[in-house]
């Protein structure tokens, strides 16, 4: 493909074109009718369906089962895992994982969301980790290797 500059844009497929006039005249081809047919509800002024309207018929949505159940007093936690903690504690030793410095190291996708260590991965050095909820079997890692897990909150 060419390289793109100012002599060679070109304006998308079907951006140049008329929007559609009806109602101009036979020799315009959306003459007499403009477009909606000859009687029915679709012909008549002011007329307009609700989406999925299928004539009378029930629509598909209302058709179809429905599943499934969404608990509104769910919590989500963002998962950070022992072998991340072992990876920083190695290249900066003595860190000590309180919220800010977790938020400060990139450790986060989410901004205040809730932290939950996993033990997935090893940890040998002495750590302090401050988190919202801890697995049982990282509390034990950590707490092995001679570190503290501190819960927020």
């Amino acid at each position: 493909m060419a390289i793109r500059n100012l002599s060679n844009l070109r304006a998308p497929k079907k951006a140049n074109e008329n929007k559609k006039r009806v109602g101009r005249g036979m020799g315009s081809g959306m003459g007499k009718t403009s477009t909606r047919g000859h009687k029915g509800q679709g012909s008549r002024s002011g007329s307009s369906l609700m989406r999925g309207f299928e004539g009378g018929q029930m629509p598909l949505h209302r058709r179809l089962p429905k599943r499934g159940f969404t608990n509104i007093f769910r919590v989500e936690y963002q998962v950070l895992g022992l072998d991340r903690i072992a990876e920083i504690v190695a290249a900066a030793p003595g860190t000590e994982f309180t919220l800010e410095n977790i938020i400060a190291l990139g450790l986060l996708r989410k901004k205040g969301a809730l932290i939950k260590v996993l033990n997935n991965g090893e940890i040998s050095t002495a750590v302090t980790v401050h988190a919202h909820k801890f697995s049982a079997t990282a509390k034990a890692a950590i707490e092995k290797a001679g570190g503290q897990a501190i819960l927020i909150g």
